[in-house]
């Protein structure tokens, strides 16, 4: 049997999207343009910044004009926009010469754009925007705010966000090929028995053309990146059975009482583990 390591691996979905034509036809079934190959993308990933040992899941520049932000989630996770902002500033640190900076001429810079891709089992919609306000302290109908991120984050299960999926085919086959592991996965399976799943799930999807030349290709890096998949989403169906015993009450009542001393609901739902949503449905 196979050791599976736990050092960081690109994932299925940035080693399938790290090319800069499928990168293109992402982004204008995204926003609804029609660059063509004309149009050039510039890969921009960080990769292990050392100063603040920053690595994102991709970005990139398309025709010089703006830089894009797409990150790739099987767990919810509220702080993105906090993450993306730590991005944006490497990236155009890396973008921008620093002597230019000082100089007595206007910098034009690639204006951001920020993209978020969610197919983990917990509920998420289909669509919604996650903004970096949503974590300031005390923010009330008059508060100035000065800096805003706004993260488009899209639900990528089989079935969810159709009109994104069926414009883009690569996104559409990785829905499916997900969704298709997760029905080769069952309680209980021991090392041998997932290993064989996932295998089974990969050369069924390249007879039906699903992924065919990348799974080809990256055949063992594709299993390596189902197994950190399946840690993610055992750990979350164990937090779902802690709360179905009882805790998510326990939760609920702290969070009232963080309420009643006057913490805002970022406050809130750090100190509670629950979401933003969930405190403001509290």
């Amino acid at each position: 049997m196979k050791k599976h390591s736990s050092h960081y691996r690109d994932s299925v979905f940035c080693l399938l999207f790290n090319n800069p034509d499928k990168l293109r036809n992402l982004y204008n079934a995204l926003t609804g343009s029609s660059y063509g190959e004309e149009t050039p993308v510039v890969i921009t990933t960080l990769k292990n910044v050392m100063s603040l040992s920053l690595r994102n899941d991709i970005s990139f520049t398309i025709g010089g004009k703006a830089v894009v932000f797409i990150e790739h989630q099987s767990t919810v996770n509220p702080n993105m926009p906090l993450r993306l902002l730590l991005y944006v500033a490497a990236v155009y640190e890396k973008l921008i010469p620093r002597r230019e900076l000082y100089s007595s001429r206007k910098l034009k810079i690639p204006r951001p754009e920020f993209y978020l891709f969610y197919n983990g089992i917990s509920a998420f919609p289909d669509r919604t925007t996650l903004r970096l306000s949503q974590a300031f302290e005390e923010v009330h109908e008059n508060s100035k705010i000065s800096l805003e991120l706004e993260v488009e984050a899209y639900n990528i299960n089989a079935g969810r966000s159709k009109d994104l999926l069926e414009k883009n085919s690569d996104l559409g086959e990785y829905a499916r090929f997900v969704a298709m592991v997760r029905e080769k996965e069952a309680p209980g399976q021991s090392e041998e028995d997932r290993e064989q799943a996932f295998g089974l799930v990969i050369q069924e999807c390249i007879e039906h053309n699903i992924l065919k030349e990348f799974l080809e290709r990256y055949r063992e890096d594709a299993m390596e990146s189902l197994w950190s998949i399946s840690r993610e989403e055992f750990y979350q169906i164990r937090m779902d059975e802690a709360w179905e015993d009882g805790r998510a009450d326990e939760k609920r009542e702290t969070a009232r009482r963080f309420k009643a001393m006057g913490l805002s609901l970022a406050q809130i739902a750090e100190g509670t583990g629950l979401s933003v949503e969930e405190v403001e449905k509290l």
